[in-house]
């Protein structure tokens, strides 16, 4: 059955991105550091191909069959130019719905519409969630099953935070220690 995996890269004290971020700074101040385990773009489309254990972790979330991200996070990625590694990608919205920038993305009207539709799209395999407030209102709603953190060794001070005030027990279900980064799976209890 196909599980929602948040992925996403933090720094030590919480953030994943930094101060001030926007539409023309997605990651904020100091945010591209979170990154840097991807290494350098090996081709002009953001494909990165890290080596060693971080590759292997990569490999595993690029396998997913669909992508679920917030709308504030999907705005300042550029809407990864419509597509994110050939998949469908499903941004919840509030208000009218925009017009789809390519036949990948498709806008809905709230997150529980969007994991199931992701799953549909996805048939046996997992969906990738993206953004803090999407996964904050899904772990809310018990739609996230499964988080890989990408755990920084940096302290940002200030960001944007990937947790609230949610309550969820957690399960580590493994640790991968790579060059400038800890890769942590958990499984929502």
């Amino acid at each position: 059955m196909s599980k929602t995996i948040l992925y996403m890269s933090m720094s030590l004290d919480g953030y994943i991105a930094g101060p001030d971020d926007g539409p023309d700074n997605g990651l904020g101040t100091g945010g591209l550091r979170l990154h840097e385990w991807l290494g350098e773009p090996v081709t002009d489309y953001s494909h990165f191909d890290p080596p060693g254990a971080s590759g292997q972790v990569l490999a595993e979330s690029m396998a997913t069959g669909a992508v679920i991200v917030g709308r504030k996070t999907f705005d300042y990625a550029g809407h990864w130019g419509g597509d994110h590694h050939g998949v469908p990608i499903f941004v919840p919205t509030r208000g009218p719905l925009p017009e789809p920038q390519s036949g990948w993305v498709h806008y809905v009207h709230d997150p529980t519409t969007a994991v199931r539709e992701a799953k549909a799209a996805a048939g046996d395999r997992d969906v990738m969630v993206h953004g803090a407030g999407l996964a904050q209102s899904l772990l809310r709603e018990g739609l996230l099953d499964e988080l890989e953190i990408h755990l920084i060794p940096v302290l940002l001070g200030g960001g944007r935070r990937l947790f609230g005030a949610e309550r969820a027990e957690l399960e580590l279900t493994r640790v991968i220690d790579a060059p400038g980064v800890t890769h942590m799976h958990y499984r929502v209890a």
